[in-house]
């Protein structure tokens, strides 16, 4: 169930400050070189299909995934069609995500010279998390690509592009400086901590202590960020994890545990996420005041952005008709078994928050892009990425 990495990231634009849409987005001159991408399935656009040893549960390249994307063919997205990743780096003006790390036929836009025209990489895996045991065997059948290992990818790129001619050394530094890192995980880790205790039969020699489990996922965000910086980075947009008790998945364990809070959903995994936003939040602060010199950040608050929509499922703009418990694709509430081509498949994807049991649909994914682009700073701080881009690169 590793595939959850991009669960409940749900949010609204808020009509007070002006977004371009996606299609004028696409086609104008990219705001920024590159796009570099890190995380889980919420920005996963295929690296997941190229590790033999993961079972489904943390692919998604067959149908009916991707049945909205052009083509109408599954590519690891787990979404109906594009997703987070591809739909910020439309913002941005490229006609979608980088393409994966992993692609055998994406090799060459690992190559320096091809970044501009590929828009850079996507290193992203379902279902990993900070931790390096997030994803594992037990979840996936074999292990994800973990959040240190794809930093670990970008870090060896970067040594490989700076150790050729000084020239190319010179402009791999400067397009790295002003280019986007995009980060979006820590919902995995949450998931699989909340799901062991939820578990009656857990090992009962395991204390629960959350204060140091979540003090100890920040602690491997800092150093993450801290090694992106090194490697030359300098803009960061960073999406927390949202309440990630409130997926369909979540919901049934909330029901089924009689854990559940005032909105159905599972109440130690939000409190969770609740806990760890302000630990990210005062952690980029600290870096970017005291440590990482030059370093800028926009991260985007995703409790207070589900928290809003689930207060205004129907308030236009929002189309959200179907409630939340029950994703476009799986059989009943919650989801049953999952999603493939043997379960329903609903017809107006654009008026669920899910695809899945554990991923939002399109729609939503591109209302979360423009509101992380353009938001008035209601769910996004301290400035939105349209703000950060447009920011100069400086460092020591």
């Amino acid at each position: 169930m590793a595939s959850r990495g991009g669960a409940f990231v749900v949010l609204v634009v808020l009509c007070s400050l002006p977004v371009l849409p996606l299609q004028a987005c696409a086609t104008k001159k990219p705001l920024v070189p590159a796009m570099f991408v890190f995380g889980d399935s919420l920005v996963d656009v295929g690296n997941n299909n190229h590790l033999p040893n993961v079972n489904n549960s943390c692919k998604a390249n067959y149908p009916p995934y991707g049945v909205d994307y052009p083509g109408h063919l599954p590519t690891g997205r787990f979404s109906n069609g594009y997703n987070l990743a591809d739909h910020l780096a439309q913002q941005l003006g490229f006609a979608e995500s980088p393409p994966p790390f992993f692609s055998p036929t994406n090799a060459k836009a690992r190559r320096f010279s091809r970044l501009t025209s590929t828009g850079g990489i996507n290193f992203a895996s379902g279902g990993s998390g900070l931790l390096n045991t997030t994803g594992g065997s037990k979840v996936c059948g074999g292990q994800v690509v973990s959040m240190a290992e794809q930093v670990g990818n970008f870090k060896s790129l970067v040594r490989t592009w700076e150790s050729k001619k000084r020239k190319q050394a010179a402009a791999a530094a400067d397009l790295i400086s002003n280019s986007l890192v995009f980060i979006s995980v820590g919902s995995n880790d949450l998931f699989e901590y909340s799901d062991f205790f939820a578990d009656p039969n857990h090992d009962p020699n395991v204390t629960r202590n959350d204060p140091a489990f979540l003090q100890e996922l920040v602690t491997l965000y800092a150093a993450y960020v801290k090694d992106l910086y090194a490697a030359g980075a300098t803009k960061f947009s960073i999406v927390s994890p949202s309440l990630v008790g409130c997926c369909p998945s979540q919901r049934k364990i909330a029901n089924e545990s009689n854990d559940m809070d005032g909105s159905g959903c599972f109440s130690t995994a939000n409190n969770l996420s609740w806990q760890l936003y302000p630990m990210i939040h005062s952690m980029l602060r600290n870096l970017s005041q005291n440590e990482l010199l030059g370093m800028k950040y926009s991260l985007g608050d995703a409790i207070g952005m589900a928290q809003y929509i689930l207060g205004h499922l129907r308030t236009p703009p929002n189309i959200f008709t179907t409630p939340p418990y029950r994703p476009c694709c799986g059989s009943g509430d919650f989801g049953g078994t999952g999603c493939n081509d043997s379960v329903p498949l609903c017809d107006d994807r654009s008026s669920f928050f899910f695809w899945d049991r554990f991923h939002p649909t399109e729609a939503v994914s591109a209302i979360t892009a423009q509101q992380l682009f353009g938001g008035n700073g209601t769910f996004v701080h301290p400035v939105n990425v349209q703000q950060l881009v447009a920011s100069s690169a400086s460092r020591p």
